[in-house]
């Protein structure tokens, strides 16, 4: 009996993976730069490590995560283009926050069965994504898993290595009471809290508009920003951050106290930026209170940047006005507190 065949009646198809590679190559060959030796079909991916020698004391900046349950957002309205975007731009944000610039990604793709367009295209996402950002897509994994992963759905994580100068690391030391809280707008969910918001919206129909120019699964399905040219338009203007806050799991209330020093709190002015028409859905098909919406969800902002008072104006010029004055830095114990909005 052929080998190939029998591993293939076990649920493993070594030519659908070999299909996979050659549809996603050119678009990961496309984020390839000279620094990049080896890549796609290496076993182990190259990357020159002379492009740091310009920088008086590099650190390299290293992340890992997932994209969670939006693969089964995904899966239900069979669409894969956005979540290798996703994924890419959460990572990205990640080591952002402490002041690094990405360099190379790793991805990592498993499903009970390969369809190699399926995976091609969420890989092009991956690649797409890290083009976009200057970010090289040196690696990864294609992995088929019978018995591990339930039929049409696939998981997906990856890892990125950036670097920072040791001087420019951001870790929040330098906040202090009086500074302001800058929030740059969430496109969405981003990637968190898909397994309440699938709960909640089981019953409604996806396809229905939720707004003038999107349905429920687009705002559901609405790809994760990635905040690196917004910081940087604040960086070139500039801007003094002392501290960044990526809003993810654990809302509000979990992560913006990750970056205060214990005598620091924040005050966050609920009604000072839009709160977008997927979240009140959410709110009240799950009569989920404004804490646990705080605790979970975005709410409309993806990132919090805290800066100097008096540099807010000219911050959010900087950013024409794509950015919003959403609370102030008090003396205190290290957490958050969310002023209601009034009416």
């Amino acid at each position: 009996m052929d080998s190939t065949n029998t591993y293939a009646s076990a649920g493993v198809n070594i030519a659908a993976g070999l299909r996979a590679v050659d549809l996603m190559s050119g678009a990961v060959r496309a984020t390839y730069g000279p620094e990049v030796l080896a890549g796609i079909g290496a076993f182990g991916g190259l990357y020159d490590a002379q492009v740091l020698k310009s920088m008086a004391a590099p650190v390299l900046v290293a992340s890992t995560d997932g994209v969670g349950t939006k693969t089964k957002v995904a899966a239900q309205l069979r669409r894969w283009d956005t979540i290798g975007r996703d994924l890419v731009n959460h990572c990205i944000n990640d080591i952002l926050v402490q002041g690094a610039e990405p360099l190379f990604f790793l991805d990592y793709v498993a499903s009970s069965r390969l369809d190699p367009e399926q995976v091609a295209t969420v890989v092009t996402g991956v690649a797409n994504a890290c083009r976009d950002a200057g970010c090289a897509l040196l690696g990864g994994e294609t992995a088929e898993m019978p018995g591990v992963y339930e039929a049409g759905e696939i998981d997906l994580a990856g890892t990125i290595i950036g670097v920072v100068e040791r001087s420019r690391i951001i870790d929040g030391a330098r906040i202090r009471p009086g500074d302001s809280i800058l929030g740059l707008p969430s496109t969405g969910l981003h990637t968190n809290g898909f397994s309440l918001a699938r709960r909640v919206l089981s019953q409604l129909d996806w396809h229905a508009p939720i707004d003038d120019k999107n349905s429920i699964g687009d705002a559901l399905l609405a790809v994760h920003r990635c905040y690196l040219q917004s910081v940087r338009r604040l960086w070139s203007a500039g801007i003094d951050i002392r501290g960044m806050a990526h809003i993810t799991g654990g809302g509000f209330v979990d992560n913006l106290p990750r970056i205060l020093p214990p005598d620091a709190a924040a005050t966050i002015h609920r009604g000072t930026w839009p709160e977008l028409p997927i979240f009140k859905l959410i709110r009240e098909a799950g009569q989920i209170g404004d804490d646990e919406m705080f605790h979970v969800f975005n709410m409309g902002l993806g990132m919090l940047v805290v800066i100097p008072g008096e540099q807010v104006h000219p911050a959010i010029s900087a950013l024409d006005g794509g950015a919003y004055d959403v609370g102030r830095i008090t003396a205190g114990a290290r957490g958050v507190t969310i002023i209601p909005k009034t009416a």
